[in-house]
């Protein structure tokens, strides 16, 4: 578990002690509030307020700019504090990284009728400051085993651009080329934090002191050298089967390494099973991603499979967990309100993934249930932590 407890000067509001208050309140809120217009976009058919910008395109860009982008910049400011001791943005500055990012989400959302620089610029300027943030502490101490998760997050910067130049017909292909790479930079980096945190916790959380799980040091390189190349290969150059092939073999690799983690104990420990699970998603994605790329489904399931059941559940056990231990309370007496909010959201992408699949004339309504599913989960997370996220830590600490 991360825990912060040097001292460091209260500001007025306690959300602005620490990057993961606002940005996992923001986040939460983000999900609610832009899947729920995109459902009245996509179902109900409301007029769309941004000119020259589809709302398939906001949708998708909203989710991996907007949403993962708030819960990596929260997760990651306050595990670089953690890391290296090393205070991360706070009260004015941690406020003014926040505006950024709502800037950037009125900006895109209006595109077009807002000057187009005013989006592009919000959040070009709000992913470099960011990364300035994390990157900071990390070379004054000289930890040059976390730039890796640097270099990524820099790279969601000429992501970004490419997606906002393809808009403007800047660049042939942007906007495919910027959404695609922001998405596998996401993947990438919970790939990176998975490996990390997900045996730690489950070591440290189930009910057995001998727990000891260890991850492959032959899995670890492979995966990562294959997805890279598969993400690269995907998004510049073509060649599905090829991507197929890559992304057959990495569902067999983190088959492996999920399968090294289990424990029995995990499914009595709802802020384990939510991140098992999560994970075991990213393995079904990589599936749908071979069967999609040789013409067998719908490449979008597999969109899917990573997106709302791997990213979705990933994110949101990590915001309950991070929670909890940053604001002083016990990470092993979660909120019991989290099992049928976990429960929501792993029904919502089998809903989103596999409906269409079974029933595909019915691809609206099950479009449409997915989407309530998520809202409702998100909201029920949103309405229990938000005033954890905006009061003091409960042990009197700072943070």
């Amino acid at each position: 578990m991360i825990q912060i407890e040097s001292q460091a000067p209260k500001v007025r509001f306690p959300v602005l002690n620490l990057g993961f208050r606002p940005f996992f309140a923001l986040a939460a809120l983000w999900a609610v509030i832009s899947v729920g217009l995109w459902m009245g976009f996509f179902v109900f058919g409301w007029p769309f307020p941004a000119q020259g910008l589809s709302a398939v395109s906001w949708h998708a860009h909203e989710m991996v700019f907007g949403y993962a982008l708030a819960v990596i910049a929260g997760f990651l400011l306050t595990a670089v504090r953690n890391w290296t001791n090393i205070q991360t943005p706070w009260g004015l500055p941690l406020l003014g990284l926040a505006l950024l990012w709502l800037l950037a989400r009125v900006g895109i959302l209006w595109w077009g009728v807002l000057p187009p620089w005013l989006g592009m610029g919000a959040e070009a300027l709000f992913i470099l400051l960011l990364t300035v943030a994390v990157a900071w502490p990390v070379i004054r101490v000289r930890q040059w085993g976390q730039l890796p998760i640097v270099l990524k997050l820099l790279l969601f910067l000429p992501a970004s651009v490419a997606w906002h130049a393809g808009l403007l017909g800047w660049l042939e292909d942007g906007v495919r080329i910027g959404l695609y790479s922001g998405f596998y930079l996401v993947l990438a980096l919970i790939f990176n934090m998975g490996r990390r945190v997900i045996p730690f916790f489950i070591e440290r959380g189930v009910d057995d002191p001998d727990a000891a799980l260890k991850n492959c040091t032959l899995v670890d390189r492979s995966n990562l050298l294959l997805f890279l190349a598969m993400a690269i290969i995907d998004v510049f150059i073509g060649w599905p089967q090829v991507v197929g092939i890559l992304a057959a073999v990495l569902a067999v690799l983190n088959g492996l390494r999920l399968w090294g983690w289990h424990h029995p104990d995990i499914w009595r420990k709802r802020l384990l099973w939510v991140l098992y699970l999560g994970y075991a998603w990213l393995v079904v994605g990589f599936v749908l991603l071979a069967l999609g790329r040789f013409g067998l489904i719908l490449p979008l399931l597999a969109v899917h499979a990573f997106a709302y059941g791997g990213i979705g559940m990933m994110t949101l056990g990590m915001m309950a967990r991070v929670s909890l231990g940053h604001t002083g309370r016990n990470v092993f007496e979660p909120p019991a309100m989290l099992t049928p909010v976990f429960a929501l959201l792993m029904l919502g992408g089998l809903v989103r993934v596999f409906m269409p699949m079974l029933a595909p004339q019915h691809y609206t309504l099950w479009i449409a249930l997915s989407q309530i599913l998520w809202m409702l989960a998100f909201a029920g997370f949103a309405w229990r932590y938000l005033p954890m996220l905006w009061q003091a830590r409960v042990d009197g600490r700072w943070g």
